[in-house]
Parts: C-alpha cells; sequence; structure tokens
C-alpha cells in the first residue's frame, strides 16, 4: 500500500489531490488564482469540503477566469450566494471578486502572478523535510511576509495560515513528510 501524509482520509478526491496535485509546483496564473479562491473559502472549514465542491466553484466562477471575476457586479455576487453548489458566505464570495480585482494589478506589476509569487522563493519550491505530519507548522514567516504584502495589495482572507496553505498546495513548500512516498516527488510546474 502506497504511503502517504497521515492527513490523507481514505476518500477518493483527497487521495487524488494528494498524489496528483499537492505540493507540485504551480506558474499558470489561473491555476495560482484558482487555488487563492479555494483556500480562502476554505477559511473556518474542511479542506475537504471545499475539494468536493471544487468542480461547482469551477463552474461558478467561470473557470476561475480573474478576468471575468474582477466584473462581477452585486447581481452576479447575489447569484453566487443563492448557489448551493459553493461555500455561501458573503464576505468570502466579496473577497474572491475584490481579490480577482488585486490579482489582475499584481500581474499589471510584475508581468504575472507567477512571477511576483515564485520570486518569494528565488523561483525554486521550498524543500521541508518533516518527518510527520505534526511537525509541519500552521505558517511560517515567509507565510506572514507573503500574507503581510497580499494584504497591503487589497487582497482579503489571506491570513497567514491560509497563505501557508495556499503555499503547499501551489509547491512554493513540499511539505510531504519523510514517511510519505511523495516526500522526494519530481517537482515540475504546471
Amino acid at each position: 500500500m502506497e504511503k502517504r501524509c497521515r492527513w490523507v482520509t481514505d476518500d477518493p478526491i483527497y487521495i487524488k489531490y494528494h498524489d496528483e496535485e499537492w505540493g507540485n509546483p504551480v506558474k499558470d496564473d489561473r491555476k495560482l488564482f484558482e487555488f487563492l479562491v479555494l483556500e480562502s473559502a476554505q477559511a473556518g472549514l474542511s479542506w475537504i469540503t471545499v475539494l468536493k465542491k471544487r468542480e461547482n466553484y469551477r463552474k461558478a466562477y467561470d473557470d476561475f477566469d480573474f478576468e471575468k471575476i474582477a466584473l462581477y457586479d452585486d447581481d452576479k455576487v447575489d447569484e453566487l450566494l443563492r448557489d448551493q453548489g459553493i461555500i455561501r458566505n458573503k464576505l468570502k464570495i466579496g473577497s474572491s471578486v475584490s481579490n480577482a480585482k488585486a490579482f489582475i494589478r499584481i500581474r499589471e506589476e510584475f508581468g504575472s502572478f507567477s512571477d511576483y509569487l515564485w520570486g518569494f522563493t528565488d523561483n525554486e519550491p521550498i524543500n521541508n523535510n518533516y518527518m510527520t505530519s505534526e511537525d509541519v507548522p500552521v505558517f511560517t514567516d515567509l507565510a506572514v511576509k507573503i500574507s503581510k504584502d497580499l494584504k497591503k495589495r487589497g487582497f482579503k482572507f489571506v491570513g497567514p495560515t491560509i497563505i501557508y496553505s495556499y503555499m503547499q498546495a501551489v509547491g512554493l513548500v513540499n511539505d510531504h513528510t519523510m514517511d510519505c512516498s511523495r516526500c522526494f516527488y519530481n517537482k515540475k510546474p504546471h
């Protein structure tokens, strides 16, 4: 049986996410925005809850097209608040719209959000070699630094814990534990 990080349950969605996505370096801006929306939506909830709603988010949020999302008006926000397939929290939905606008501003300044984000790690993933899931921190100094910079740029729902989860999801850090078969997985950008 394949060994995985201990946080992975036997849910096929979780297994697929762990084995195929989590910790793999993401350089594609749309994918980076998708994870930003999903991680922000997860605040106060379990990640599996969000993963199970991911396809609904994809439909509701125009396949995570940040250019379209930045133009969402009050009517579209009201439509999303009625969508039972996503997490219907007005602050989280509103933040996805304002975050799309801030995301675009970063792209204008840096050429891409990927260049901005990966600039924090000199364009290389940080390979942490934690022994167990209990050793993995909920946030790091770098997560605090990125969180503060994003907030300064107008982002919401980007506290250090959310940002550290985001860093793990998009492969800025590799937190597969030493007992996980994916610990030294060959990281290739998506």
